[in-house]
């Protein structure tokens, strides 16, 4: 807070020195004092599904959550030849424009007004900038790919290469696609989005929610820039065999925050309240590809000191946004071959995700900015597709582009559907998840932060976080409850490891509910102990979440314990139990696996036999052992990526069968 009274009073000297060149303003409140609104009555300046995101995570209604006094604005607005523009109830602010000296004064005469201070000059300059000009390297996008069949969507041209990046398409073909998630997309405006093909889907299904221009003060935003339309088509397009985004089933609010000509701080006051506006309709997202480092005007410019994430407007208004629980993705900037090098705020906000951009092919774009933060942060946190990205053009065709711009919503389109399985655990659970599923998680570096997330990973990291399980033991039944998430592709392994037992093993299979949606539910499996040995019996829940065994994966969701007692078999007419057990180690494998045998007796004349799924015998061994375990080594490197069955035998009797994933 210190740092920031500080720009203020920098800005208070400037408005005595220059103040004739500056037209608009912002103007800081001391309090809400004289409020009519109550932190017990939210559901007048908050939405009902605005509310319920705090209640479901935990997170309190405050006085930032308030709107500015009523009266203040009024008094404001009342003031001969000022236009009140936007009002930031969590940084208690109002930008105003007049270009009259004695109404400045007027207003910091005013006792609830704790200063004012310069944001911009006249909207129109002579030489405006092209903030967007490395953005506008447009070529047509590479030659389509073959229809691919086994995913839900057929993706076309290069747009698979870009989610297959993150795996993404694992998610769309469990059936998160964005339904039922709200994101707000702030920039610099939405052209013509109600009519490029892009959108059609969108359009039809009334996927957006709402508009409003923060520049203009209207609600319209299909004729400004095409800055936030490109963004946008990176998340809703669903042009069959060609280009479909990354949560094309969500839902937005388009919100245009920036004045493309210009480059002035009030642009940052827009962002928040465009921020503000996203949290108070319910939104679940913010996909933001804007930044700010340096100014039209130099007095304004920020220092790579200030890329702290507390410091500047955007910052701070990014920061309250994620504390109501939102979950924000900013681009990291393209400044990587410029002098200034670094990111830019608000990306600098210690809660959200800063994005850096890549090829399909993860090769990192040479403009991505640079982090780290000043205060050190590991930024950006995570990189995506921002070099020859796939976007809706102006002339109605696809086209590639560059950007972290782009780069940042493919990443927000994926972190929704994520979200979307998810809805238990908060933005910043998510935040975690992705980064944990980066490729450079352990060694994280400037460029790319955290990696290239794997969403696939980030998903069963937090399947395993989620499901829950118990067993109660009743004699010597054993009843095993579980609950988890999963489609009916999916399937569940059962393990036990008894006392004396080295290793788990596989007990049973259940199947999951019908389904191509993924939901929750819950299961129960039986088990009875008769012969096993008194103690303690552990069981493991291994969910397959991935049966291909091309993109084969696994987890062990859950683990629970139960002690037995008097199920053991014992008198003079019980011969002793027979110990059979078959495990590979790993399962899936690419070279090597260790298959291990365990008998409770010697087998002199032990065959292990091999066979590939068209029942043809690929690999014979003539082995031996004796009472216990034994470990036998599988050369793996010479079959072909596939499932195999493998038998063990006692001579010509069969003792086990077990399966291998060979990658």
């Amino acid at each position: 807070m210190k740092k920031y009274i500080a720009v203020l009073l920098l800005g208070m000297v400037v408005v005595q020195t220059a103040e004739a060149q500056f037209t608009r303003y912002l103007v800081k409140l001391k309090n809400k004092g004289g409020s009519p609104y109550s932190l017990s009555n939210p559901i007048v300046y908050l939405s009902q599904r605005a509310i319920d995101r705090r209640t479901r995570y935990g997170i309190a209604i405050d006085s930032t959550d308030l709107p500015a006094t009523p009266s203040y604005i009024i008094q404001i607005r009342n003031v001969p030849n000022v236009t009140v523009l936007n009002i930031s109830k969590w940084l208690n602010m109002v930008s105003i424009q007049t270009s009259d000296p004695s109404a400045i004064t007027t207003i910091n005469g005013f006792s609830f007004v704790q200063s004012v201070t310069p944001l911009a000059a006249r909207g129109v300059i002579n030489h405006p900038r092209d903030k967007f000009a490395l953005e506008k390297i447009f070529s047509d996008p590479p030659a389509e790919r073959p229809v691919q069949t086994q995913d839900f969507f057929n993706y076309g041209g290069s747009s698979f290469n870009e989610i297959h990046l993150h795996n993404g398409e694992f998610l769309h073909n469990i059936g998160l696609r964005g339904q039922g998630v709200i994101i707000a997309m702030l920039d610099g405006g939405f052209f013509n989005y109600t009519t490029f093909k892009a959108f059609d889907s969108i359009n039809l299904q009334g996927q957006v929610l709402g508009t409003w221009d923060f520049v203009a003060r209207e609600a319209s935003v299909v004729e400004d820039n095409a800055h936030g339309m490109m963004c946008l088509s990176t998340i809703a397009a669903n042009i069959t065999g060609q280009f479909v985004g990354k949560a094309p089933k969500a839902s937005f609010y388009l919100f245009r925050t920036e004045d493309v000509a210009t480059e002035y701080p009030i642009e940052e006051h827009n962002w928040v309240c465009g921020a503000e506006r996203a949290d108070s309709v319910g939104a679940d997202v913010i996909s933001s590809s804007l930044g700010y480092t340096d100014f039209d005007n130099a007095v304004f410019d920020h220092t790579y000191a200030d890329m702290n994430g507390n410091t500047t407007l955007s910052a701070m208004g990014a920061d309250l946004a994620a504390k109501k629980g939102l979950l924000e993705f900013l681009a990291a900037g393209n400044d990587g071959n410029g002098t200034w090098h670094f990111l830019g705020s608000p990306s600098d906000a210690d809660s959200v995700i800063c994005v850096g951009a890549v090829s399909s092919a993860g090769a990192v774009g040479s403009f991505s900015s640079y982090g780290p933060s000043s205060d050190g942060q590991v930024k950006p946190d995570m990189a995506s597709v921002g070099v020859a990205a796939l976007v809706q053009g102006t002339g109605n065709t696809v086209i590639s582009s560059n950007g972290t711009s782009f780069a940042c919503p493919n990443m927000a389109g994926m972190g929704t559907c994520l979200w979307q399985g998810f809805p238990e655990f908060n933005n910043m659970k998510i935040i975690d998840a992705l980064r944990r599923s980066g490729s450079k998680f352990s060694t994280p570096d400037d460029r790319v932060g955290y990696g290239i997330p794997n969403v696939k990973t980030a998903f069963t990291n937090l399947l395993v976080d989620f499901a829950t399980s118990n067993a109660a033991i009743n004699a010597c039944t054993v009843t095993i409850n579980w609950t988890s998430k999963d489609i009916a592709a999916m399937k569940y392994e059962i393990e036990r490891k008894a006392t004396g037992e080295f290793l788990f093993s596989k007990i049973g299979e259940v199947n999951p509910q019908a389904g191509v949606i993924l939901a929750n539910h819950s299961y129960q499996f039986v088990n009875n102990l008769t012969s096993v040995p008194d103690g303690t019996v552990s069981y493991r829940i291994r969910q397959i979440v991935d049966t291909a065994s091309a993109s084969f994966a696994a987890a062990y969701i859950d683990t629970a314990i139960v002690t037995s007692s008097g199920c053991t078999t014992t008198g003079v007419g019980n011969p002793g139990i027979v110990t059979e057990k078959i495990v590979l180690i790993p399962n899936p494998a690419s070279s090597q696996a260790d298959l291990v045998i365990e008998t409770n007796y010697p087998v002199s004349n032990m065959p292990i036999q091999v066979y590939d799924v068209k029942g043809s015998l690929i690999y014979n061994l003539q082995s031996s052992k004796t009472s216990g375990t034994v470990t036998i080594g599988l050369p793996l490197g010479l079959w072909n990526a596939g499932t195999y069955i493998i038998k063990v035998f006692d001579g010509i009797k069969e003792i086990g069968t077990t399966r291998l994933i060979k990658l």
